[in-house]
């Protein structure tokens, strides 16, 4: 049973040079480093992220055991 979850960027499309990634216990904390990351690193703001954006975000987060 996985334990943590977890986001890669380079998963997202037009990310596969990114290689940012994060690992978490819940998957809210990964959710705030993933907006974190889009802003730092992309310069996106992720309050524009509308609905289709956000449910197709969620499918690139993957449980995973630490």
């Amino acid at each position: 049973m996985a334990n943590a979850f977890s986001y890669a960027c380079r998963d997202c499309e037009g990310m596969a040079a990114c290689p940012a990634s994060v690992v978490a216990e819940t998957k809210d904390e990964v959710w705030k480093l993933m907006e974190l990351h889009a802003q730092v690193a992309h310069n996106e703001n992720p309050a524009d992220w509308d609905g289709e954006t956000r449910a197709y975000l969620a499918t690139l987060i993957k449980p995973v055991n630490v």
